[in-house]
Formats: C-alpha cells, sequence, structure tokens
C-alpha cells in the first residue's frame, strides 16, 4: 500500500465486557502491519486510554483516542402513539429489566488537547445522564452539541448509529434526515464510518450495507472513512466475544443473544482493508478510484485524530490543587514560605527542648527538595486533609514512604519522628524520582465516608474524585461467567468456582494437573459438562478471559486531588456509593500527573477508637494513644505480650508465622517492632534475611561486620541488610554520593541490564575511595542478595505505630481491646478464635440478652471481673434499622418483660425473632438455662419459638380485622378471639407447653447458625472425650513437649494460608483452635497429595505430625497426615475405638518428595515462588478485607482452595 492503513474504531477489552484483547496487544499487532497510527474507541468510556497511549509509545505508533456511546432520543410522535402519551423503552414481558438496550451507538475522536476536554466532559456527562430505567451510558444529540460545541471531535456514524440502522430498513427519507441533524450539530466534523464483515443480506456489516452507506454519503456530500469495527485480535477469539455477549445479557449462548454474524470483527492488516475498500466501492458503483479515495480519506481523518500523549493528554505533567485551596489559611501569597512557617511553629511541640541543629539542618534539606521540584502545594493539601480528619475527631496514622520525612511529621500528617528512627527523606522524594509522592493515610474504617465527604466539600468536584479500579477476570469469575454462557446449573457452577484457589484464570487447567486437592475434577467432566461437554474447551474459554476488564469499581483508599482542569483530563462516574470516580485506576493518574492519596479505612483504628471510647465509658478514664506519657514506646509490659505470642488481635503480627517470628526472635523495644514487620514481608522470606538475624539477636553468632563503616549502619539490625535505608546508606558510604543517587542505585538492583551498569559504577567509586576489590566484592554480593528484597524502613515504621499502640491495648485492656476487634474485626482470624483468646485471658463471655447487649460488642464490670457482651449487630439477618429500633424500645420505656412485650414494644420481623430466640437472647428474661432451676412448667427456647408462631398468627389476624373495618366490613370476632385463649398478651408469665430444652450441642449448632460464634461453650468440647481417648496433645501442652515428638493435635479450622517460600515449593499453613488455644500445622508439598483436600474440605481435623521448637515461646507442628475428625468421631460412636485407630494406621505415608513436575514462577533476582502461593500477607489488603463475610468461620487466603 502507497500508504498504511489506519483503525479507527477498535473496541479493547477495556469496553467491558464487550472486547476481548488488552490494548497493547493491539498496538503490538498493528506494529507487526507496520502501521504508524492505530486507534482506540472503546464503549462507554475510556479506561484503557493511558495505557494505550503508553504502548503506542513504546511501539513508536501514534495514538487516537475516542470513545463509542450509546445515543438516546425519545421517538418522534408517530401515528400509532398519541400526542402526549410518554414515551417508554420496552421491557421484558416478564418483568425484570434489560441489562443491554440496543440503543444506536456513535463513535467519537478527540482530535486535539481541547477535543479531548471535550471529549471527557461528554463521558462524564453521558453516565451521569443514565437512570435506573436506562442504566447504559447515554447522551441525547443535543448534549453532544451542548458538550462538543466547537471542540475538534469527529463523529463517526457507522452501521450501528441510527443512520446505519435507516440504512438497514431501506428508510432512505429517514436516513438523509439524521444526516441533516448531525450536521446541524457538528458541521464539517462529521463523517460516515463504513463496515463490511462480508455478512450475507443486506444489514449491517454486510458489503450491501457498506455500499448504501457509501452511496448515501456521497450523495449528501459527506466524507467517509474505512474500519472494521475491531472486536477482537484474531479469527479465534470470536468465542470469547460470545461468552461476554451472553454474561453481560445474562442469558445463556444463543444465535439471537450474540452481537457478531461471524468472526470477520479482528485487526485486519491494510492489505485486508484494501481488499474490502475495493468491494464496497464495486459494490456502490463508484467508479475504480473511489477505493483509493476512500481509503486516503481515511487516512487524512486519522491525521486530523493522532494526539501527543505528553501536549494533548497531560502525560507526564503534574497538576497539584491551586496554593489559594491548599493553603486556605496562609497570610502569605507563596506556597514555600507557608510550608516553612508551618513546620517551623511545630518544632517546639514535637522536639521540646531537643538539640536542634540536626532538626533544623534536615528541615532546610526536605524543604529545598521540594521547593525545586514544585511540590509544596501538595504537602500543603495532604496537611490539610489530615487537618480535616483531626477536626472531625477521627484516629488517623500515615503509612508508606511518607513517614521518613521530618516535614510530614511537622505537619503532624505522620506520627513517626525520622531522626529518632532513622529514616530517610530520599527514599520517599528526592530530585531524582520521577514519580510522585505518595501519602497514604490511615482512617477508621467506620468513618471513612465521612473523611470523603469531608474532602468532596472542601475541594468541590472540580478538582476531587475518587481513584477507580478495574476488577478483572480471575480463575473464579471466569468459571462463573463461562458456566452461566454455557448454561449449567448454578449449584455446579457455584462448587465448581469455589474449589479454586484465587488464582489467575489463565492458571486453571495448570491448578487442575498440579493441586491435589483439585484431583477429583480431572475425572469429572460428565458431571460438570454432560455426556457430550468438553472439560478442554471449557477451561480454554476460562482461561481466555484471563485478566481482562470486568467492572469498574471505586479504588477503596484513593481519592484524586487537582486544579480545576481535572474534568478536562479524566472523565467521571458516578461510583456504586454515589461519588463521582475517575475511569482511571492509580497508576493511569500517577501518568497523568494527579495527585492521588490514598485515605484507607482501617479497622484496627476503628477498633482502637471503640476501645478507648469503652475504657472511657466503663471506668471513667481517658486514653489518648498518641501521648507518649500515657502509651510511653518504653513499656515493658507490652513488649511481655508481643514476647509471649499472644499476639491474636494485634496489628500485622496475629498471622501464624508472625506469631512464630515474634516467639523466636523476642521483642525488647520499638526498633524491634520495626525490624520484625520488615522480616516478614515476600522478600526478606525468599532472600532468607531472618535467619541470620534470628540467630544474631539470640546470640547464636556474633554480628559480623565487613568494615567498620558498617557498623553504625547495620547494628540495629545486628549486622543483617534488612531495610531499603540500609542498602541507601551503604552505598553512600561506599561510594561518596548523595542519599538520592544511593536510592537510584538501589532501584536498579532489581533489574538485571541496571544492575549490570550499577555494578560498575560502584565498584568505580568504591575503589576512588581507597576500599580494597576483595571488600567491594564482599560488599556487592550482600547488596546483590539483600538490595532488591528488604523492606522500606519508614514503612514498616510507619506499621509499627498502630501495631505498639494496638498491643498496648491488649497488655492493659484487654477485654476493651478485645471488644472493639470483635466489634470491627480488622485480622484474618474468625471472631469464634478472639472469644475462645478473651477466655485464656480471664474474660468472661457475656450472652446475648435482649436487655443488655449493644449494637456492638460492649465491656460490663461483672463480680468475676470484666466481660464482653456479644452484639446485636452479629445476629443473622438483623438490620441496622431493627438494632435502632430495638435499642430505642429499650431506652423509652423499661427493660422487655417477656417475648410478647418485645413482640408488641420492637415491632421486628418474625425470622429476626426467632434467630433471637435461637441465640438465647430471651433466657436471662424467660429464666431459660443450665444456671437456671429446670421446672416442669419453666418454659424453653422451644416453647419461645411456638410462641413467635402465634404472635405473627394474631398480627395477621389483626392486620385481616383492621383492612375489613376499613372497607366497613363485619370483622370475624371469633377468630380473633381464638388467637387470644392461646395466648395472653398482657400476662408477665407464661406457661410451658411441655417441650424439651434444646441440648447443648443443639445450642451451639444454633449459636454457629445464627451468630457464626460458638459463645456458651467451645465445638472442641464436644469431642474431649474421644480426644482424650486418642491421646491428642492440647495447644497449652505443646509448650512443655519435647521437640521432634510425634504429636496428635486436633482442633476447629480457623485459618488456611499458602505464603510464598523461598524454594518455590507450595507450603499450605493450617491454624486449629481446640479451646486452650491455636495450634499451628504445616504442610509440605510431600504430604499436600493425600492431605490437601482434607484440609482445605472440612471445618473439624485431627492432624499428626512431628513437634517443632522455633524459639521459646515459638512451636509448631511439621504436618504429616490429616483426618476429618467429624468421620472419626462417628466411626467411634458407630463401631468403637479400635477401629478409628486401624483408620488412622491405614492411612498413608506421604513420600519425601512430591511426584510429577512441579510449576514456579522465578523472579527477576533469581528466587522462585509457587504460582498457587498467596499474593499478599494476610489482613494486609484493604479489598480483601472488605470482601469478606463477616460470618466467616475460618480464614482463606488467595491460594487456599475450598
Amino acid at each position: 500500500m502507497p500508504e498504511q492503513f489506519v483503525h479507527l474504531h477498535v473496541a479493547s477489552g477495556y469496553s467491558l465486557r464487550y472486547g476481548t484483547t488488552h490494548p497493547h496487544l493491539l498496538v503490538e499487532r498493528a506494529a507487526e502491519f507496520e502501521m504508524d497510527a492505530l486507534a482506540l474507541t472503546d464503549r462507554d468510556g475510556v479506561y484503557g486510554a493511558v495505557r494505550f497511549a503508553n504502548a503506542c509509545r513504546a511501539a513508536g505508533i501514534r495514538p487516537i483516542l475516542g470513545v463509542d456511546l450509546a445515543v438516546y432520543s425519545a421517538p418522534r410522535t408517530t401515528a400509532h402513539q398519541p400526542v402526549g402519551r410518554e414515551f417508554r423503552p420496552p421491557t421484558p414481558a416478564k418483568g425484570g429489566r434489560v441489562k443491554d438496550p440496543a440503543f444506536p451507538r456513535v463513535t467519537f475522536l478527540a482530535g486535539s488537547k481541547a477535543g479531548w476536554g471535550a471529549l471527557c466532559r461528554l463521558i462524564s456527562a453521558a453516565h451521569a445522564n443514565s437512570t435506573a430505567e436506562r442504566e447504559q451510558p447515554t447522551v441525547s444529540p443535543e448534549l453532544v452539541a451542548e458538550y462538543l460545541n466547537e471542540a475538534e471531535v469527529l463523529v463517526m456514524l457507522g452501521p450501528d448509529s441510527d443512520l446505519g440502522r435507516q440504512v438497514a430498513r431501506h428508510r432512505d427519507d429517514l436516513a438523509a434526515d439524521t444526516l441533516r441533524r448531525w450536521r446541524n450539530l457538528v458541521a464539517d466534523r462529521l463523517v460516515v464510518e463504513l463496515v463490511s464483515h462480508r455478512l450475507p443480506g443486506s444489514g449491517p456489516g454486510s458489503l450491501s450495507h457498506a455500499a448504501r452507506m457509501a452511496g448515501l454519503a456521497q450523495q449528501h456530500a459527506v466524507p467517509t472513512v474505512l474500519s472494521n469495527a475491531v472486536r477482537h485480535l484474531d479469527r479465534t477469539d470470536a468465542p470469547v466475544a460470545d461468552i461476554l455477549d451472553a454474561t453481560r445479557r445474562l442469558v445463556p449462548l444463543a444465535v439471537r443473544h450474540l452481537d457478531r454474524g461471524n468472526a470477520e470483527g479482528y485487526l485486519k492488516s491494510g492489505q485486508q482493508m484494501q481488499m474490502i475498500a475495493d468491494d464496497i466501492c464495486r459494490g456502490a458503483g463508484l467508479g475504480q478510484s473511489s477505493a483509493a479515495k476512500l481509503l486516503a480519506d481515511t487516512r487524512l481523518t486519522a491525521e486530523r485524530c493522532v494526539l501527543d500523549p505528553r501536549v494533548d493528554l497531560g502525560i507526564g505533567e503534574v497538576h497539584f490543587p491551586e496554593f489559594e485551596v491548599a493553603g486556605r489559611r496562609a497570610s502569605t501569597t507563596e506556597a514555600q514560605v507557608v510550608l516553612r512557617h508551618r513546620c517551623e511553629s511545630a518544632i517546639p511541640s514535637r522536639y521540646g527542648d531537643s538539640a536542634r541543629q540536626r532538626i533544623w539542618k534536615r528541615l532546610d534539606d526536605e524543604l529545598q527538595t521540594i521547593d525545586s521540584l514544585g511540590y509544596a502545594s501538595y504537602f500543603l493539601a495532604v496537611s490539610e486533609i489530615t487537618g480535616l480528619i483531626r477536626e472531625l475527631g477521627i484516629r488517623s496514622a500515615a503509612r508508606g514512604s511518607g513517614a521518613g520525612s521530618l516535614v510530614n511529621y511537622l505537619l503532624g500528617v505522620s506520627g513517626v519522628d525520622p531522626i529518632r528512627h532513622g529514616l530517610l527523606m530520599e527514599r520517599f522524594l528526592s530530585p531524582l524520582r520521577t514519580c510522585l509522592p505518595d501519602i497514604d493515610i490511615d482512617v477508621e474504617s467506620a468513618r471513612r465516608l465521612e473523611v470523603y465527604d469531608a474532602i468532596m466539600a472542601r475541594f468541590g468536584p472540580q478538582r476531587c474524585a475518587m481513584v477507580s479500579m478495574m476488577d478483572t477476570y480471575k480463575v473464579r469469575h471466569a468459571i462463573r461467567d463461562v458456566g452461566a454462557a454455557l448454561g449449567m446449573p448454578i449449584g455446579e457452577i457455584d462448587a465448581l468456582a469455589k474449589a479454586f484457589p484465587h488464582v489467575r484464570a489463565r492458571d486453571a487447567s495448570s491448578a487442575i494437573r498440579d493441586l491435589p486437592e483439585l484431583r477429583d475434577l480431572r475425572s469429572s467432566r460428565r458431571m460438570l459438562l454432560g455426556e457430550t461437554g468438553s472439560l478442554e474447551l471449557f477451561f480454554s474459554l476460562v482461561e481466555s478471559l484471563d485478566g481482562l476488564p470486568r467492572h469498574i469499581a471505586m479504588h477503596p483508599c484513593g481519592v484524586l486531588l487537582s486544579d480545576t482542569s481535572l474534568l478536562d483530563r479524566t472523565p467521571v462516574e458516578a461510583s456504586s456509593m454515589g461519588y463521582p470516580m475517575s475511569q482511571f485506576d492509580k497508576d493511569d493518574v500517577e501518568e497523568l500527573g494527579l495527585l492521588k492519596l490514598d485515605v484507607l479505612g482501617i479497622r484496627m483504628q476503628s477498633a482502637m477508637a471503640h476501645a478507648v471510647e469503652l475504657i472511657e465509658k466503663v471506668d471513667g478514664v481517658r486514653v489518648d494513644l498518641d501521648d507518649p506519657e500515657q502509651v510511653p514506646f518504653t513499656d515493658p509490659t507490652t513488649y511481655k505480650l508481643i514476647s509471649s505470642a499472644k499476639t491474636l488481635g494485634i496489628f500485622q503480627i496475629e498471622s501464624p508465622g508472625q506469631r512464630e517470628l515474634v516467639g523466636k526472635s523476642g521483642i525488647d523495644d520499638f526498633e524491634d517492632v520495626i525490624a520484625d514487620i520488615s522480616l516478614f514481608r515476600p522478600g526478606p522470606v525468599k532472600s532468607d534475611m531472618i535467619r541470620p538475624y534470628l540467630d544474631a539477636k539470640q546470640g547464636w553468632r556474633l554480628p559480623t561486620y565487613l568494615h567498620e563503616d558498617l557498623r553504625p549502619i547495620l547494628s540495629s539490625t545486628h549486622g543483617v541488610v534488612v531495610y531499603h535505608e540500609q542498602v541507601i546508606e551503604i552505598i553512600a558510604q561506599f561510594t561518596g554520593c548523595s542519599f538520592a543517587e544511593g536510592d537510584q542505585a538501589r532501584r536498579a538492583l532489581g533489574n538485571f541490564e541496571e544492575m549490570a551498569k550499577t555494578r560498575s559504577w560502584f565498584f568505580a567509586r568504591s575503589l576512588e575511595r581507597g576500599y580494597s576489590v576483595r571488600l567491594i566484592e564482599q560488599i556487592w554480593e550482600v547488596l546483590e542478595a539483600f538490595g532488591s528484597f528488604g523492606f522500606c524502613k519508614a514503612h514498616a515504621a510507619a506499621f509499627a505505630l498502630p501495631t505498639f499502640q494496638s498491643a498496648w491495648l491488649k497488655a492493659h485492656w484487654p477485654a476493651h481491646f478485645l471488644a472493639g476487634v470483635l466489634t470491627h474485626d480488622p485480622g484474618m482470624y474468625p471472631k469464634r478464635l478472639l472469644l475462645d483468646d478473651a477466655r485464656q485471658l480471664g474474660i468472661l463471655v457475656l450472652p446475648l440478652d435482649i436487655n443488655a447487649s449493644e449494637k456492638a460488642y460492649a465491656v460490663e464490670k461483672t463480680n468475676h471481673g470484666y466481660g464482653i457482651r456479644l452484639a446485636l449487630e452479629e445476629v443473622k439477618g438483623i438490620s441496622s434499622g431493627e438494632i435502632d429500633q430495638i435499642l430505642a424500645s429499650r431506652r423509652s420505656g423499661s427493660p422487655f418483660a417477656s417475648l410478647s412485650d418485645f413482640w408488641q414494644r420492637a415491632t421486628i420481623s418474625r425470622p429476626v425473632v426467632e434467630s433471637l430466640v435461637l441465640a438465647g437472647a430471651f433466657d436471662q428474661v424467660h429464666c431459660i438455662g443450665e444456671e437456671h432451676t429446670r421446672r416442669r412448667t419453666q418454659l424453653t427456647r422451644r416453647d419461645l419459638l411456638l410462641q413467635v408462631n402465634d404472635l405473627e398468627h394474631l398480627r395477621r389476624a389483626d392486620k385481616r380485622a383492621g383492612i375489613k373495618r376499613a372497607r366497613g366490613l363485619p370483622k370475624n370476632s371469633g377468630e380473633i378471639q381464638s388467637y387470644q385463649l392461646t395466648l395472653d398478651i398482657g400476662a408477665d408469665q407464661q406457661l410451658s407447653v411441655g417441650l424439651p430444652e434444646m441440648s447443648a450441642m443443639e445450642r451451639v449448632r444454633a449459636e454457629l447458625e445464627v451468630l457464626g460464634l460458638d459463645a456458651s461453650r467451645h465445638v472442641v468440647d464436644f469431642y474431649a472425650e474421644f480426644l482424650d481417648l486418642l491421646g491428642v496433645t492440647r495447644s497449652e501442652q505443646l509448650l512443655q513437649t519435647r521437640n521432634r515428638a510425634e504429636v496428635l493435635v486436633a482442633g476447629v479450622k480457623v485459618a488456611t494460608q499458602t505464603p510464598p517460600v523461598r524454594s518455590g515449593r507450595r507450603v499450605i499453613f493450617l491454624t486449629l483452635d481446640d479451646a486452650t488455644g491455636p495450634v499451628d500445622a504445616t504442610f509440605f508439598e510431600s504430604v499436600q497429595g493425600d492431605c490437601a483436600a482434607t484440609v482445605f474440605g472440612s471445618w473439624l481435623l485431627l492432624v499428626r505430625g512431628t513437634l517443632r521448637r522455633t524459639g521459646k515461646r515459638g512451636v509448631s507442628v511439621l504436618a504429616s497426615q490429616v483426618w476429618d475428625l467429624g468421620e472419626l468421631h462417628s466411626l467411634w460412636q458407630a463401631q468403637g475405638l479400635a477401629v478409628v485407630w486401624a483408620r488412622l494406621e491405614d492411612a498413608p505415608v506421604a513420600s519425601a518428595e512430591p511426584t510429577g513436575p512441579r510449576r514456579v514462577l522465578v523472579h527477576s533476582s533469581g528466587y522462585r515462588v509457587s504460582p498457587y502461593a498467596d499474593l499478599r500477607p494476610a489482613g494486609a489488603s484493604p479489598e480483601a478485607v472488605a470482601a469478606q463475610a463477616s460470618r466467616k468461620l475460618w480464614h482463606r487466603s488467595q491460594g487456599s482452595s475450598g
């Protein structure tokens, strides 16, 4: 071709549940075809625009950006529609809503910076224009005219537009009218898009339709362009598009539900498109030269719309809120002067009478860096937000490398002193770092929305929006959508999806092959897919969805701040919570130079706030956790508690691995807390930092320093490189460079190519400073091994502050702390384990009581110390409004005297009242329970359930009588009197009808069903006799058991994890609760073949293994076999103990090594990781915490099946 063809209508996977290809793959294919430009015109938004632009820049292709929007306008009155009658879109015959209404669609292409801004605002308007009846974002022609005005935005009318549909219906008169209307709206910015997918007939996508569109455009002198309406990369991707069509419409696969007629909608080469141009022009009878003109016009249109990512999109620019907004309380117009003044005025309150020389020097250096980068407004904006949070009385803390800044400490953004803890500003911000500074602020999760509201009110919607995040297809989502599209039963889909761990969809077939707990799926094709189903086809479709965007959601913490150009740089749409949300994610907004502030809702902050509130309410003591006088960092009681490994509920250090680590190392001061948090990260674990650190800390070997210059840098970590800051300081010490240059060198250690350059530079500079070649080689080996895997000390120090504060609360106010933890559920363990922990600490667990329980967990003083009262919000199915109604009824009068009194005053739904009865909420009112003397006439819970039934019948009878009276009909008094004979509402006492009381086991089952807790008795208590006969070792006995002894342990499963380990093997960590404490067991790959399915599939477990001591207080079990405890218990009851022992002895003993090939992922540094390992530490993700069910019985990490 004399000129390369340019595709102007291309949908990527960011056309949600429509496109099938990632943007970078489209760009790679265009580069293969030697195209120099390519458009991305996703449906309903520009979600992938920044990624597309960056991919184009890397490939040397010029980007064209646009959007494909639905156009909606109420039809004009016709002879069949009476004038004045409101037009209503069609609805399904059987009710519901149309999920994907077939509105006409129009493509808009931005042609300049102003055009991009107009396009962003038009997209925002389209999303604001969606309604309950019309969920799809739509624009009207009038809205298009309003927002585009004179902006350089091209409008393409294609086969799916109103023009194309009219041509398909052979209504040339309407088509001509449509062309005139659009030309009046957008003038010379209108083109007609010709598409031929060689479909038969004369409908859209057919050659005949494209030819008639070409003829009509020529007749009305409207330019035409050629496109292929690209939806997928290759022909073979067409079945994926079918799955997405069915998923989007919530229907099973059927021809009538598909958008495509064939597989021609792929990214074709220029030569293929020239052939299509020839066919269209020949079909339209336009002559031989018309095809060349069509291609030339397409090229000319493309040149008109090519964008410069830096100039037109603003990629690489920085946009902070205007100074007059961020510094509203200032009396000067210079942001840097205001920032310095605020910092200097805070020095006396932060440092008191401490020596100031080092403080002033550090402050001057930081302010100079901030001034050189022009970031003063950024720091003032963050300070403004933290001030808003404090004004609201909400607990907050900084996290991330921003804690290394003295400016942040003086502004009150961070509570960690960077000078005291040796933190470096350069790890956070320096003139050499190209990325924007990133400060994260943790706030109380329960009040997070209050913070968002305050920020939005302060900065306004023209400067502030929420950051979005794109939920992409992983294996469970993909299985559900493919299964639904193929018409599989819902129950089977659900069971199949839940069988998989949370891995990539592309790993589905590999997981079936590799994971022993999924081996049953290998022989289940007939069960899952029927007689003719293909398991291979099913999972090939599942894997084809891997990583495709599924839906957009509001990021759980990202707040976007900018100047008033925000809405010209990003479209916004309403999130499910009503907040304006950018269509770009956290990486995209950074590319666009927009300030992203992470305001994370942290449940531990809410738990601590709740505990402090309870302390003041119950004991009259006001505690300020941020006051070092009240909560000193030298408190020995706190460090003793942490070292005992009894850290359930404590921030960051409650997981099995963390409990083992603190038990091994012992925590003596705040620096140890920082080190512990830093060591228990994937990088340090994979690079084996923990072992040498513990050896030196426990005195098993002396700390070694390769050179005395390293002693002041590494003394706090006993000669081991743990922190990024230490790597920076070592590089600076040996090369004489600045900390900023040292940070750049540190960052290069994780890249093979950059590492070689850094090595040459490091050797040359170190030799110049007089260090020996041998020493330099030894130092480089340390940097090479640890540099890319260390952890940021500033980040760890920021984590360590709430870790210490929560540990202090548990050490000094355990009941109040655990009540806060139970209320806000911040950790990885189920609440039933935390209740058991409370019992171990001598705290009473008080039952649910309709007259005593509050909405949240409360603390009460009893004759035996403190007690934690169960909360009403734990009752299954109860709403917040019903809880408020109960509390209001209770406070407005006397306590509830009976069930009938409660029924009349609280007016709660019958299912909730039944749940309250089953959970024992009326036991105290009616003297039901083991502590009360049982009389023949004494009521039971079953009696109360019967009364609930009678009360419901009476309520319905009264309602029917009321309706009859309203209609003037005589009421049936006999019917109502019959119920009154059964139940005397005015009586204070009701008599039992003889129903037996629930047994202890039935009560616990009811509690687990209603509350998700075994509050009255521990589940394991019912198996105590059986466990004693088996010789099971309890948790409280493990410390007294000799090392390497073979033991049987048993209990209720409370957590499974599959953390990454250096070897690349898959390891399963299991935590059991046996009523005396937690038991941790480890299953290596050699035993998983026979154990994994039971570990993930059962709740009550019996484990055989070898005891392993890991420190003074650290102990775990190296597991070799596991059984379902419930099955063994039933076997014992039915056939006796001998049969159980025979079952235990017959169990296969695992081989030393796993069989078959083993897949691993290899890190750029050479370390190996299992593809089925957890991607992040337990409890570290706000998204994961938000997604957890409040009624969970055990914690499942990402890598856990089931």
